[in-house]
């Protein structure tokens, strides 16, 4: 099993368990650590569906994100391995939800060569939670998991315009590459070697 936990410098960093705790805390060992605290990452079940789905950014920036709900379907319609879906919580509180894509073929089926790419499909950061860097774990916590799967660059999708998440990604790092995905800018993040 894995798990993403933040450390004390802020970044994250993944851990494969044996076993975890019902919050998914573990240490190497995979005893539960029950001294744990700050955010972490758990896989989607049916003990915290409802959680996962409840999560909603503000009013002004739904134009920019999926629902919950949707990322979980379009995650069950792609073939297994391809989405990442995880809930973010703090404590025993569910922050943020977000969707990584593993491998998607960014050709289209054009019959070109496949060009393979990996990167955070989603990122719902729940509207009274934003501000106290949940985001960025997310993004670390998906960059994380993209390196120990081998993955040299990270992608990512944003609507532009106001009340957007454009600034918040080129602060983490993210370039734009001058390419658009249905519409949207994509920005590209070099993953490098932890």
């Amino acid at each position: 099993m894995t798990h993403a936990t933040a450390r004390t410098d802020g970044t994250a960093r993944t851990e494969d368990t044996a076993r975890a705790d019902d919050t998914g805390r573990a240490d190497k060992t995979g005893r539960a650590d029950a001294t744990a605290s700050g955010p972490r990452l758990a896989e989607i079940t049916p003990d915290n569906f409802e959680a996962a789905t409840g999560i909603r950014v503000r009013p002004d920036q739904e134009f920019a994100v999926s629902p919950v709900m949707k990322s979980l379907a379009e995650a069950y319609v792609h073939p297994p391995g391809t989405a990442w879906p995880r809930l973010i919580i703090d404590g025993d509180r569910p922050v943020g939800f977000l969707m990584a894509f593993l491998d998607i073929d960014w050709t289209g089926g054009t019959g070109e060569a496949p060009l393979l790419r990996s990167g955070l499909w989603r990122l719902n950061i729940a509207a009274g939670e934003q501000g106290r860097g949940y985001g960025r774990f997310a993004v670390e916590s998906v960059a994380a998991e993209l390196r120990r799967r081998g993955a040299q660059e990270m992608y990512v999708t944003w609507h532009e315009g106001e009340n957007g998440p454009e600034d918040f990604y080129l602060r983490l790092g993210f370039c734009k590459n001058g390419e658009k995905s249905d519409g949207e800018t994509v920005g590209v993040l070099p993953l490098g070697r932890a």
